[in-house]
């Protein structure tokens, strides 16, 4: 099964909670939410507070991807906020392990993310402690980018380095329905996507979302 967790990056910030609600009728799988601290990237996003401030809108897995050094300050007030999952970078702080098992006790989903330029052995003995991977496939900080055509491989290495274990792999970053075919080929079961959902307005958003799972599931 590929799930489709569109990026509220994307989305029109002046109406936040509608636009989750939208994508969450159109057929997102989960919302997928960015926060970017202007320090571990070059941008600011969202907090805690907006997290808990949407909850009310969907019914969805909130899928929260922490781009924040140091990270562990901020991983109960995100949790307490109504995410589902939070993701930290194993490049932002010293002691992945003990973060992710942190995570752990909060009582939601555990993932860790790479950026482009880390290989995936990085989290090669975290594995048994995390529900989900997530390989950037764009350098993160900014929406609207490029994908980075090198990810397929990435993510056929992680798949093979995964196993037999239930742990999710997700991509994110310039995710659109002419490469989406590729990553899922090479292991990945998550797409993450901003600009391929939210282009077009709300009357858009479910044939766009079908049509990445559509272009995912094709041989």
């Amino acid at each position: 099964m590929i799930s489709i967790a569109p990026s509220i990056l994307s989305a029109d910030f002046a109406r936040l909670g509608e636009e989750v609600r939208a994508v969450d009728e159109a057929g997102a799988d989960w919302i997928h939410v960015d926060v970017m601290d202007g320090h571990f990237v070059p941008n600011i996003t969202i907090g805690s507070a907006v997290v808990k401030a949407i909850r009310s809108y969907t019914t969805k897995p909130l899928d929260v991807h922490l781009m924040v050094a140091p990270v562990d300050a901020f991983l109960e007030p995100f949790a307490d906020a109504g995410a589902d999952s939070i993701t930290v970078h194993a490049e932002a702080g010293p002691h992945l392990s003990r973060t992710l098992q942190r995570t752990r006790e909060l009582g939601v989903r555990v993932g860790v993310a790479i950026n482009p330029a880390t290989p995936v052995t990085v989290v090669e003995h975290v594995l048994d402690d995390a529900d989900l991977v997530l390989v950037m496939s764009v350098n993160p900080g900014f929406g609207g980018q490029r994908f980075i055509a090198a990810t397929v491989e990435k993510v056929a290495r992680l798949r093979a380095l995964i196993g037999d274990r239930a742990v999710d792999v997700q991509v994110d970053g310039g995710i659109i329905v002419g490469n989406a075919a590729a990553v899922v080929s090479a292991g990945a079961n998550v797409l993450v996507a901003g600009s391929a959902v939210f282009t077009g307005g709300p009357e858009r958003y479910a044939a766009n979302i079908a049509d990445l799972r559509e272009a995912a599931s094709a041989e």
